[in-house]
């Protein structure tokens, strides 16, 4: 589904990131996890032909993503607000994204009655600018619009930022639903480890934009990666004493 190859980004002469091989496969919800500046971003980035890489390749389907734009029919993502047209209605940005890929109007209201938990009545129909919307909404705005085609490959940074609980609950069970329904290949990074178990089949560690670890979700595999990171504060911690 997706394949990286010696990809490598830095900036200022630092690597942030270098990864030789990764396999992505149709239907994997890999969850991306790692301190800041670990390259989780920058990665996401390049995957979306947002950054050009230094040297090495992604490639979606067989397609490489520098030199087409054929892998965007398929692809959804939500990165920043910078995703989002400040100046629309969440309706029409809805609408926006629909006449992008062929949906009609009719359709997206449709898919919209999917989300009606998820915005609990704040987003639509409230004649408000994305604009003026709580960082909250804007965040819902913004993910609804990259899965609201029900796209092969959904690509998320940080989703959960600025969900109330309840919403982030709701989240987890709409990938966890879109993967199981469509077979939508789900990647997303996140500070939230128990998210990233409840809803990932594949958990991809990364530190100084390389690849510590990549294990499979199987029960209590999260405990390897909260155990990874206890180790390294006490480590730290060490050099205080």
């Amino acid at each position: 589904m997706i394949e990286i190859t010696n990809l490598r980004k830095a900036f200022n002469k630092i690597d942030v990131v270098n990864i030789n091989k990764l396999s992505i496969q149709k239907g994997e919800v890999i969850g991306l996890v790692g301190n800041n500046g670990a390259g989780k971003t920058t990665l996401l980035r390049l995957m979306l032909d947002l950054y050009k890489a230094d040297s090495g390749l992604v490639s979606s389907k067989g397609i490489n993503v520098y030199f087409s734009e054929h892998w965007k029919i398929y692809t959804g993502s939500y990165l920043d607000s910078s995703f989002l047209i400040d100046f629309y209605t969440p309706e029409e940005f809805f609408n926006f994204i629909g006449n992008l890929y062929g949906i009609s109007k009719e359709d997206v209201n449709k898919r919209l009655a999917l989300f009606q938990s998820f915005m609990n009545g704040e987003i639509i129909g409230n004649g408000k600018y994305i604009r003026n919307l709580s960082s909250g909404n804007r965040q819902k705005v913004g993910i609804i619009a990259s899965i609201i085609m029900q796209p092969e490959i959904i690509i998320l940074d940080e989703p959960f930022n600025f969900l109330d609980p309840s919403s982030q609950i709701i989240l987890i069970q709409l990938l966890i639903d879109l993967n199981k329904k469509k077979s939508s290949t789900i990647i997303l990074s996140s500070h939230n480890l128990n998210h990233i178990a409840d809803v990932s089949s594949r958990i991809i560690l990364m530190e100084k934009g390389e690849i510590i670890k990549d294990i499979s979700n199987i029960e209590h595999s999260d405990n390897e990666i909260s155990n990874y990171f206890t180790n390294q504060i006490k480590s730290e911690g060490e050099v205080y004493k």
